[in-house]
């Protein structure tokens, strides 16, 4: 396996920067976690009625309720790509061998996750600002969309940081 080698991996190569690179890749896994679970959205419906929405709770309410194509897509974007995009960040700069030929077609991956990465906070902004929008509603942003947005925000600045830094070597 000589694409595993983690004795050249950038890491590896670069003690300072791996650590720092760490830190900012658990940074970004904590904020893909509370921007999951807490609440994006509170929502107040004719001055009495409340609800507090999650991204996971969202997913949840739209497959049950039938809506099964809208929480594939929106699981996909929030759920998947952004985990498939730390994992990879992960794999990269930890465990890849940086002369391997197979990476500079993961950083190619890298790279096409990149381009996708704010159309899920640009969906969840959608929603708010229709929600907003409403006449009987009103809508209060939470916390969980700012983290998630640290998130989603963090690996892309590591994206691309990582896509200009890795080829130093």
């Amino acid at each position: 396996m000589a694409f595993l080698n983690i004795r050249n991996s950038y890491a590896a190569r670069h003690p300072l920067r791996g650590v720092l690179v760490n830190l900012l890749l658990l940074l970004a896994c904590a904020f893909l976690i509370l921007g999951l679970k807490l609440p994006l959205v509170s929502i107040e419906k004719l001055w009495f009625f409340g609800n507090t929405v999650s991204l996971l709770s969202a997913i949840s309410q739209l497959w049950q309720g039938g809506e099964k194509s809208l929480a594939v897509l929106i699981g996909s974007f929030s759920l998947l790509f952004p985990v498939i995009k730390l994992l990879l960040l992960f794999y990269i700069w930890n465990l890849e061998d940086a002369s391997s030929p197979g990476h500079g077609k993961h950083l190619k991956w890298l790279n096409t996750y990149s381009k996708w990465s704010m159309l899920d906070v640009f969906v969840v902004a959608l929603l708010v600002v229709t929600l907003k929008l409403g006449m009987l509603a009103k809508a209060q942003v939470e916390f969980g969309l700012y983290a998630f947005a640290a998130s989603v925000i963090l690996t892309m600045l590591l994206s691309a940081w990582m896509g200009q830094h890795t080829g130093d070597n």
